[in-house]
């Protein structure tokens, strides 16, 4: 073993690993169907750019999960940057109710 960890600890990082990128399965999906609706049936540039936005850092975040639990450096910090749209995911969910 090259980096002398226990089975366990390997063993957990991945689980956590899967875990996360499976929490961002859900909001990539949401910014895929969003992004459809902005472009098919509406033709609101500012909505099209948000969503595709969000979902290319869903995507990065994606990836950083995998590649974190997989325990390979992350080689861009642009991929770091990824991990902020489920806050953000979440902040756009609770909105109306800071709003109103």
């Amino acid at each position: 073993m090259a980096d002398g960890r226990a089975a366990p600890e390997r063993r957990a990082r991945a689980l956590m690993g899967l875990v996360a990128a499976s929490a961002l399965a859900y909001p990539l999906l949401v910014c895929a169907v969003r992004l459809a609706f902005a472009q098919l049936l509406t033709d609101d540039v500012p909505a099209i750019a948000l969503w595709l936005t969000a979902g290319v850092a869903c995507s990065v975040a994606l990836v950083a999960a995998v590649r974190w639990g997989a325990e390979r450096r992350v080689v861009s910090p642009w991929l770091l940057l990824g991990l902020a749209p489920p806050a953000v995911y979440e902040l756009w969910l609770l909105w109306p109710r800071f709003a109103g």
